[in-house]
């Protein structure tokens, strides 16, 4: 009789795979960093170089670019394992396929959510984003970067199977992203006026552990259902 090995050590092993392969496809890194970096020197160029204005407008504009630098990047987070076979062995290898799904989302962050969120100071200082606010800004990205990438698993493995999916993706994940924004952006806002901002705060990480919890298991049974079809 052939055992199987144990969930955790499989859950490695996949987490080890996808570093490898996410780190290989350095396009797919590089993509939404070259566009998040691009748009912002734009925003000058198109609005005004006034830095009273761009502070003004720094906390929304920098999350609202992350929210779609995040949603550039998620329309591969499933597709290439489904063309060559992988998803489908995953499925019938035993293992838990929301574990293998949490891996890949964990992935996606790292190699997109982590790195805008490092850059966020950057970012920042180039909007003239007023002192109060550098700290909250890199907490709210950090939170909801990793937000994103789990509700955008969902979406990814509902239009995994589709050719051009990418437009249905947004419109499927765009009012789930809604609340991510609204709140990452009012804490940012929050602490520049020197108003509390621990509720939105709270409210930021209840969002983020009841999408760790459903989030993997919902991807895996859109999945399933793709692969089903």
């Amino acid at each position: 009789m052939i055992e199987l090995p144990g969930t955790g050590y499989a859950m490695w092993q996949n987490l080890k795979r996808e570093l490898v392969v996410g780190f290989r496809n350095r396009g797919d890194m590089a993509n939404p960093l070259i566009f998040f970096l691009c748009t912002l020197v734009f925003i000058p160029l198109g609005i005004s170089p006034d830095g009273d204005v761009l502070a003004e407008i720094a906390p929304g504009m920098i999350w609202i670019i992350a929210l779609l630098a995040t949603l550039l990047s998620l329309d591969r987070l499933f597709s290439s394992d489904f063309d060559d076979g992988s998803l489908e062995q995953a499925l019938l290898s035993g293992q838990p396929m929301h574990f293998i799904v949490l891996g890949k989302i964990i992935v996606h962050w790292l190699i997109t959510g982590l790195p805008l969120t490092i850059l966020s100071p950057v970012l920042g200082a180039m909007m003239f984003l007023p002192a109060g606010g550098y700290f909250t800004l890199f907490l709210t990205l950090l939170i909801g970067t990793l937000s994103l990438s789990l509700l955008g698993a969902i979406g990814a493995a509902l239009t995994v199977a589709l050719r051009r999916g990418g437009l249905l993706l947004s419109l499927i994940i765009m009012p789930l992203y809604v609340p991510v924004l609204i709140l990452g952006t009012g804490v940012v806002n929050s602490a520049i006026s020197g108003l509390p901002y621990n509720g939105l705060l709270s409210l930021m990480g209840a969002y983020l552990v009841f999408w760790l919890m459903l989030a993997p298991f919902a991807a895996a049974g859109a999945l399933r259902v793709s692969l089903d079809g």
